[in-house]
């Protein structure tokens, strides 16, 4: 077994190789090279790419769906098997670490160009690609960052591992990892420049603005724990872009109810395709549904019922209008419950349950008045956190909350899978929440596997 795996990888080492040594032909002398506004422009024009192709890894091992055994023994992807039982092996997928690492090529390229021209030509556009350029980067990274490393701690992030940080376009550049530290001033840094330069609005769907920029600050804030700048970019953002979906105005009965690219998008993106956790595989968590009250229209919107099992339900929510991907892109809806989580979290009870009402109101039946009322900061975060987890299912951050609220005694879960008579456990904090790279990122970058 170990030799075909081996014989596996060096047939992909030479494949890659040879691919990128076709790359370096150039069949055209007279090939453009990128180096205009309008390149660069063009270049982040690219939506397949920039916006889409994002892991979901994480999100295979989270506690909001189950699989039947007999749909788990009939998936046709090993390694999504092994994910969904958090098995410790080794992954030859390395589509979902190609794809965000393509998103980062492409925003390095942007910024290579431009640092060759002069702003003043036209200051308004090359700002605007600027913070393009520099919110891909980051969300790129971000999103790597919660499926490959380990929970961010501040006293120990300096010598936990991170992901190799790519600033040029030149692929000749070697690989290293960087500390997880490194890696979050990184994001951290260049969701910052994105904010100083895009504009607050942005006609190009699927392009970010201003608010998206401090949306995502708001996000890998509260993702590190610093909960004081998860507020207060949350609030900025609310500020610019305030906007929710009145679920009230949705067709219960249509199969996808959420418009794509509605108001409540400030950033969309997208997942490589389902395989396991595509909606006619993965079944609701049981507890989960049953957590929504008769009178939210989420529990309608979100999913429908399945006869196979009995008394089980598929997810219809999408963001995106479609059942191939999943939307792991920024609304704010999330926004919002970032702001009620972090208020709370640093003493503004009162804006914390503002936020939360303000969402929920626009998530009940409009015929039946909703207000949380709960003053006790201890209860209130966990009403908080609940409404956290029934409002972003199947959005890609249940995976980053789970290892982040790890950290905290009061909501240390431990999760288990049941395949057959099998039985298998995460514990809180494992290692394995930092998920293996894949094996031939390894071999051929030269890159350290993570620890176990």
């Amino acid at each position: 077994m170990n030799r075909i795996f081996i014989l596996i990888l060096a047939v992909l080492a030479i494949t890659v190789l040879s691919c990128n040594k076709y790359l370096d032909l150039k069949p055209d002398i007279k090939m453009a090279i990128p180096n205009t506004l309008e390149d660069a422009n063009l270049l982040l024009n690219d939506y397949t790419n920039l916006n889409g192709g994002y892991p979901i890894w994480g999100e295979i091992g989270t506690d909001d769906y189950y699989l039947t055994k007999e749909r788990w023994e009939s998936a046709s992807n090993v390694e999504q098997r092994n994910a969904y039982l958090w098995a410790d092996e080794p992954y030859l997928d390395i589509v979902q670490w190609q794809r965000p690492y393509k998103t980062v090529y492409i925003a390095n390229q942007v910024l290579d160009v431009l640092s060759k021209l002069n702003p003043a030509e036209n200051t308004k556009e090359y700002k605007r690609l600027t913070g393009g350029a520099f919110f891909y980067r980051a969300f790129a990274i971000q999103q790597l960052a919660a499926v490959h490393c380990p929970t961010y701690v501040q006293s120990r992030a300096a010598n936990e591992q991170g992901l190799p940080l790519r600033s040029s376009p030149n692929l000749d550049e070697v690989s290293q990892r960087s500390s997880l530290q490194e890696t979050y001033a990184q994001i951290i840094a260049d969701f910052t420049r994105a904010a100083a330069n895009l504009p607050e609005v942005e006609a190009v769907k699927g392009r970010p603005s201003k608010a998206a920029a401090y949306a995502a600050l708001a996000r890998v804030n509260l993702d590190m724990g610093d909960f004081a700048g998860a507020y207060l970019f949350a609030d900025s953002c609310l500020r610019l872009s305030p906007d929710l979906l009145d679920y009230n105005s949705l067709k219960i009965t249509d199969a996808l109810p959420i418009p794509r690219f509605n108001i409540e998008v400030l950033f969309p993106a997208l997942s490589v395709n389902l395989g396991i956790l595509g909606a006619t595989n993965a079944l609701i968590d049981t507890s989960l549904y049953q957590s929504y009250d008769a009178n939210d229209l989420r529990k309608s919107i979100f999913f429908r019922s399945n006869a196979n099992p009995s008394g089980s339900f598929y997810f219809k929510g999408s963001y995106d209008k479609n059942a191939a991907t999943m939307f792991v892109g920024i609304t704010t809806s999330e926004i919002y419950l970032v702001k009620a989580e972090a208020a709370c979290r640093i003493g503004k009870v009162s804006e914390a349950l503002s936020a939360l009402n303000t969402l929920l109101k626009m998530r009940w039946n409009k015929n039946v008045p909703v207000e949380i009322k709960e003053s006790d900061p201890d209860k209130l975060l966990k009403i908080i956190l609940e409404e956290r987890r029934r409002e972003l299912v199947f959005r890609g951050r249940r995976w980053a909350d789970l290892k982040r609220l790890n950290l905290d005694p009061r909501f240390q879960k431990t999760l288990e899978r049941r395949i057959g008579n099998e039985v298998y456990k995460l514990n809180p904090n494992s290692t394995q929440y930092a998920f293996r790279l894949a094996e031939p990122v390894i071999i051929i970058g030269g890159l350290d596997q993570n620890k176990r």
